[in-house]
């Protein structure tokens, strides 16, 4: 599963149980925001692209590179971008 916080322009996703993954919320194809985070893919809206959630890679064009890559940390049980 995962969550886009629109604030800060990123989604965050859990592909395993305790691991976590971030990534720019801006999609690679025309910079749309994604929509929603489902099926293990980033979904976004405007063109119908997809990312895999555990590492950005593009899974449906019309993008054609994986979404920026963002570091987290675990601390305390909050997830905050590094």
């Amino acid at each position: 599963g995962g969550k886009v916080f629109e604030d800060a322009k990123v989604v965050v996703c859990q592909p395993q149980q305790g691991q976590f993954t971030a990534f720019s919320a801006s999609c690679t194809h025309r910079g749309c925001s994604v929509g929603s985070v489902s099926g293990g893919t980033i979904n976004c809206p405007c063109h119908g692209s997809k990312f895999k959630i555990s590492d950005g890679s593009v899974v449906n064009p019309p993008a054609d590179k994986p979404l920026e890559k963002k570091d987290v940390t675990v601390q305390g049980g909050k997830i905050m971008l590094a």
